[in-house]
């Protein structure tokens, strides 16, 4: 392929929502739909071990249709979104060749925006500053380490969630390790990509998606979800395995309560992660809200894009 700009344009449709809004299935009739593939931007269905807890599509789900990222690695094996950024540009570009649209859908925003946007370049952080800043933490709380990053770094300071305590950390180990404010390494500059991005949001009114979470909830129990935990238990430090799902079984396994509670809590982390996982997704991001079965809305917007 030469360097001229090509008169086929090309799409990703991006299909993002909370837990058990239905992406899967709007993202398969889409497949069906426009004849294409499906990439997978669930950070947890990578992994060829945790099916039952991340709702993996089955195979009767996908339809015989293409499904990339999903059983993709092994537990075993480290990933993270930089990594996964490149693979899916490459892949991108061979699947470009024989689609002009194809979707993408998953839940893990930091994993869509590596996509879309590209991720920070950030530097490495001796492990040493994060033991240190974490163990201040625990000593005296986390106002000493907002005033530091207010006087190291006051454009962060200003932008930063304050009681979030992984941001406050992280933007200091950054500081600390190289001198430069943190704020420094986030002013990205816009990456071109050589796709148009059509990007879909799917929500649901709040009762019918908790309701929905909940029993879905109870379709992973009754599916097994305890035996699969029970085989990831070795890897339960794993950090695809700090996530809803997994944490609550790991700490019925060890004793820390009781299966009534860790039902209970599976369900309420499970509404709290869909409701940040809204946050991240109106907040970041310029989608275009839809009902899972507003399907003629969707298509029609598709259209308007795919024209213009």
């Amino acid at each position: 392929m030469g360097n001229h700009q090509s008169l086929n344009k090309r799409y990703l449709i991006v299909v993002v929502g909370p837990t058990a809004v239905g992406k899967t299935d709007v993202s398969i009739r889409l497949a069906r739909h426009y004849n294409t593939v499906i990439i997978s931007a669930d950070s947890r269905q990578f992994y060829q071990e945790m099916s039952i807890g991340t709702a993996k599509p089955t195979l009767a789900e996908m339809q015989g249709l293409p499904h990339y990222f999903i059983n993709s690695h092994h537990i075993a094996q480290e990933y993270n979104a930089g990594a996964y950024e490149q693979d899916v540009l490459q892949l991108l570009e061979e699947l470009f060749n024989q689609h002009s649209c194809v979707i993408l859908t998953g839940g893990s925003g930091l994993y869509v925006r590596a996509v879309l946007e590209g991720m920070d370049e950030m530097p490495e952080v001796p492990i040493s500053i994060r033991e240190q800043l974490l163990t201040q933490k625990q000593a005296h709380g986390l106002t000493p380490l907002l005033e530091q990053l207010q006087q190291l770094d006051p454009v962060y300071y200003n932008q930063v969630d304050h009681a979030n305590p992984q941001r406050i950390i992280r933007a200091l180990e950054v500081v600390l390790a190289t001198g430069q404010p943190y704020s420094t390494f986030r002013t990205k500059k816009a990456i071109e990509r050589p796709f148009e991005v059509i990007k879909i949001g799917l929500n649901r009114d709040r009762a019918e998606l908790y309701a929905r979470i909940d029993a879905r909830v109870d379709q992973m129990l009754q599916a097994g979800l305890l035996e699969e935990v029970q085989q990831l238990y070795p890897y339960r430090n794993h950090n695809a395995l700090q996530t809803v799902g997994y944490q609550e079984l790991f700490s019925y396994l060890a004793g820390e309560y009781d299966w009534a509670e860790a039902v209970r809590l599976l369900k309420r982390n499970s509404r709290r992660y869909a409701k940040r996982q809204l946050t991240w997704f109106t907040k970041n991001n310029d989608f275009t809200w839809f009902h899972p079965q507003d399907w003629e809305a969707i298509l029609a917007f598709i259209g308007l894009n795919l024209e213009g």
